[in-house]
């Protein structure tokens, strides 16, 4: 078991253990807005399945099922009100004799910026919608909570090591403290930062390689000092989610200087985003964080069919061994990536070359 394995391993090691769900299938809906049509949605369960292949098929380590958690922590994260929310959501989809699957349909808007939340399934929607390509289907909430279940388990075992990867799906760091979106609806990693933090960490840092924004642990974190967040990613004026992601964000009140975004343009080069991440990586150093928390997206690959920049499979080789250089435990969380072909081959290769 988990204890026994412990054990027979000494601190520090890096022996990589990852930490996946079989629950995460109850995820699995049918249809996404793209393009003005829907289409089956570009994050779908067979993106683990090929990360699982490449994983046993290269050794990398011991997978573990996710243990009983008390999943209180979710609150210190997220508002009561939008977990509520999330609970009922495709129960009162379905009162409402909706056939298809939940897709929010009304916003409030610019001309409409009401705090009033309606009673209505479809207003609920929109108000804690920030995009609409996620629909709600049955099990989402279920998975969703999984999802929470496998990164506090390996909160849980990341004390008996030097790295740890929590295979989460739904994915989470688009996911803000009231709003779920971009196939995000708890934020997997904020939680993660927050447990450590619970149980005695001072300082954390969190590095979000996803090719998309992680907006929503910018939002959760921006007025604090005791969570350093840093992103790699498109930029905004040009990519999903659009609105949150520009230079100029560096966090406000206490958190003024704990936000840090590298915003990069269409067909940008590994050559020109490993400069920045080596920028990102130096400033990790200086804030001498416990741990280090990896939002793993890579979407960043050439092929990927939602993204723009280039990256190659063996660049992710690389990656890992620039973080790596940190010296500081690190828990990879599970985020982005669907050029389902190479998912696996691009995740295990970011791990292997942190092993290495």
């Amino acid at each position: 078991g988990i204890r026994d394995a412990q054990e027979s391993r000494g601190l520090g090691d890096v022996y990589k253990r990852q930490v996946y769900s079989k629950k995460h299938y109850l995820r699995n809906s049918l249809t996404e807005l793209s393009g003005g049509q829907l289409v089956k949605p570009f994050e779908s369960p067979e993106r683990i399945e090929f990360i699982l292949n490449e994983i046993s098929k290269r050794k990398l380590g011991s997978i573990f099922e996710p243990t009983n958690q008390n999943l209180d922590i979710v609150y210190k994260v997220h508002d009561k009100n939008y977990i509520n929310f999330l609970e009922t959501a495709w129960d009162d989809w379905i009162k409402e004799g909706f056939l298809g699957e939940a897709i929010p349909t009304v916003w409030p808007s610019r001309s409409m910026n009401s705090k009033i939340i309606p009673n209505n399934i479809e207003g609920k929607l929109g108000y804690y919608c920030l995009a609409n390509e996620t629909s709600i289907s049955q099990g989402t909430i279920e998975a969703a909570y999984e999802s929470v279940r496998v990164v506090l388990t390996a909160v849980e075992m990341f004390k008996e090591e030097k790295s740890i990867f929590a295979l989460c799906r739904p994915p989470g760091h688009h996911a803000s403290k009231d709003q779920y979106g971009g196939y995000c609806f708890f934020n997997n990693v904020a939680i993660a930062a927050e447990k450590l933090i619970e149980e005695g960490a001072k300082k954390i840092a969190i590095l979000d390689i996803d090719f998309h924004h992680g907006n929503g642990t910018q939002e959760i974190f921006y007025n604090r000092s005791d969570v350093f967040f840093i992103s790699l990613h498109g930029d905004p004026m040009e990519a999903f989610p659009h609105f949150l992601g520009h230079s100029d964000e560096k966090g406000i009140a206490e958190g003024e200087g704990y936000n840090l975004n590298y915003p990069m343009p269409p067909n940008t080069s590994y050559n020109l985003w490993k400069n920045n991440l080596n920028a990102a990586i130096s400033n990790v150093k200086k804030f001498s964080p416990n741990f280090l928390l990896v939002s793993l997206g890579v979407d960043t690959f050439e092929k990927d069919p939602i993204s723009f920049f280039k990256l190659k499979s063996n660049d992710y080789f690389d990656v890992g061994r620039v973080i790596s250089s940190l010296d500081i435990p690190t828990l990879f969380v599970m985020e982005g990536g669907y050029a389902i072909n190479e998912i696996g081959t691009n995740t295990v290769n970011v791990l292997k070359g942190f092993e290495d």
